[in-house]
């Protein structure tokens, strides 16, 4: 099992970067895939961008390629996500996740295990 802790949220202007981490327990975090997801008012949970075990392949949604990238430290036992050139439309509360499987998924209900989330607001 795994708890993640996440951390980094905050209010922030439009353009503006961002870097969010997510703090892992226990020494089997190599085995777990982990991804992040945020999650809007009035919104469903949307997918934002996943990694592998090892941090070799990612896979990120299309409304943020080019803006945000995930990355992870195992020696950490630490999940990234660094934002840059933040819109409105980016505010959300923000979770990481993991998976019992070392290959990455864009699916949230793949991942079984979840963090309490972190809030994000970009102003215009």
């Amino acid at each position: 099992q795994v708890q993640l802790v996440e951390s980094g949220g905050g209010l922030v202007q439009a353009g503006g970067s961002l870097r969010l981490s997510c703090a892992a327990s226990g020494r089997t975090f190599t085995t777990y895939a982990t991804g992040w997801f945020r999650q809007a008012p009035g919104k469903e949970r949307e997918f934002v961008a996943a990694i592998n075990w090892s941090g070799g392949d990612t896979n990120t949604a299309d409304s943020v390629k080019g803006r945000f990238t995930i990355s992870r430290d195992n020696a950490k036992n630490t999940l990234y996500l660094q934002m840059n050139t933040l819109k409105p439309e980016d505010t959300a509360v923000y979770y990481c996740a993991a998976r019992r499987s070392r290959w990455l998924s864009p699916v949230g209900l793949q991942y079984e295990y979840w963090g309490q989330g972190t809030q994000v607001t970009v102003s215009s």
